[in-house]
């Protein structure tokens, strides 16, 4: 392909999903403001026109910031690519380090560090004056600098040694030096996936076990019935960062635990914490999370192998305005470029996954149906709606291309006819 079509094809991916973006926010906007004044049918008597208009400011000031974000990042990107940033960054890690691995992984760490840094202001506002305006915030300045320092601390542990393990294979494995790394992608991910819940976890939030002897023992008998093994039910302290609850189960094989956010057991009774967690079990029969991993890693792969072509071509590299070296590796720069530009291509298959995602919450609620009762875990969610401020009149178009979950009326409509 020539260098002057890929960049053309580039630029209108760019622009294209740019477009698509805010498209599909101002739409999320106007439909939201056009339905503020008045609680959709299904709601009316259980959430109070207070709380619903609540939702839309929330959901509206929310998809604002996201507008901006948007917008920034594309610029971002466009100057990392065509407009010389990584090009300029390139030449300077090399100049300092050279271009063997460290000179790489130095390019690689410089543009997270940037990319990273622009977001850094777009997540103090949102926490600091989105969250905190609708009474969610409870973290406080602290709390956000020191998340955020052992985030990079843990991101270079483990992000570090992985990187200098692909830059080997790609330097060293061959032609099919993707494969590879592909291997030890999976194992890397299934490590994390063991070691959260016990070591990474932990370093942000405490976590104790679940002290109401009535509701263990209505979750254990929940887990017998569910055929499904944990070790340990634990209380998680979200309040010291937010107002928003949930509850989730964690790890793989014998390291799974369920945990409750204090939130939520703040919020819900007995029988409905036991519906929301039903639903979660639910997500475990259906094998669910077997299936997004499966998919995941298939995915990985198929990527992987694409970037293993791309890096034989010369236009990859200059179509997104770098030079490539003519004398050193350009592992580290095909990496940096691949991760920049793939994202804009993938984002038109979005709806993809958010279908698949919507399909596998009806059929985690379908099975908590079967095991609780439906109307629980109705009332569970409309507490939960409530008190997370989620809008209850998405757009239809927008909610299609986003929307992991069900919009609330869809949901409840389906649980109802399991009632």
């Amino acid at each position: 392909m020539p260098t002057l079509y890929f960049t053309v094809l580039f630029v209108l991916a760019v622009v294209a999903m740019v477009v698509t973006k805010l498209w599909l926010a101002s739409r999320q906007i106007r439909f939201v403001a056009a339905h503020r004044e008045s609680v959709p049918q299904q709601f009316t008597g259980t959430i109070a026109l207070t709380a619903h208009q609540r939702a839309a400011d929330y959901t509206i000031e929310r998809t604002r910031l996201t507008m901006a974000e948007i917008v920034v990042g594309a610029a971002v990107l466009i100057g990392l690519t065509l407009l010389g940033g990584v090009q300029a960054l390139a030449l300077a890690v090399g100049d300092w380090l050279g271009h063997g691995y460290i000179g790489q992984i130095a390019l690689v760490a410089a543009v997270i560090a940037i990319t990273s840094a622009i977001e850094l202001p777009f997540d103090y506002y949102r926490q600091f004056v989105v969250e905190q305006r609708f009474g969610f915030n409870r973290m406080t300045k602290r709390i956000f600098v020191v998340d955020r320092i052992k985030g990079v601390l843990l991101g270079a542990a483990f992000g570090l040694p992985l990187l200098f393990v692909v830059l080997w294979l790609m330097n060293q494995a061959g032609t099919y030096w993707w494969w590879w790394t592909w291997v030890v992608w999976v194992v890397f991910q299934m490590l994390v996936l063991i070691l959260y819940p016990t070591f990474i976890a932990p370093m942000f939030n405490k976590f104790e076990p679940l002290k109401d002897e009535a509701l263990v023992q209505r979750i254990d008998a929940l887990m017998t019935r569910c055929g499904f093994a944990a070790k340990g039910l634990f209380v998680m302290d979200g309040s010291r960062r937010s107002a928003h609850g949930n509850a989730y189960f964690t790890g793989f094989g014998s390291s799974k635990r369920i945990v409750f956010f204090d939130t939520l057991l703040s919020r819900l009774s007995g029988s409905e914490i036991e519906a929301v967690l039903a639903h979660e079990l639910g997500h475990f029969k259906r094998r669910h999370v077997i299936k997004r991993m499966i998919v995941t890693f298939l995915i990985s792969l198929a990527m992987l192998a694409l970037l293993g072509w791309l890096t034989q071509r010369t236009w990859f590299f200059e179509g997104l305005g770098v030079r490539p070296s003519m004398t050193g590796s350009n592992d580290g720069l095909a990496l940096v470029l691949f991760f920049l530009a793939v994202p804009v291509f993938l984002f038109f298959v979005t709806p993809l996954g958010s279908l698949a995602s919507r399909k596998h919450e009806f059929e985690a609620d379908a099975f908590a149906a079967t095991q609780t009762d439906a109307k629980d875990l109705v009332n569970a969610l409309v507490k939960l709606y409530e008190d997370n401020a989620s809008t209850l009149t998405p757009d239809p178009i927008y909610t299609a291309f986003y929307y992991s979950h069900p919009p609330a009326s869809q949901r409840i409509d389906r649980l109802l006819r399991h009632a």
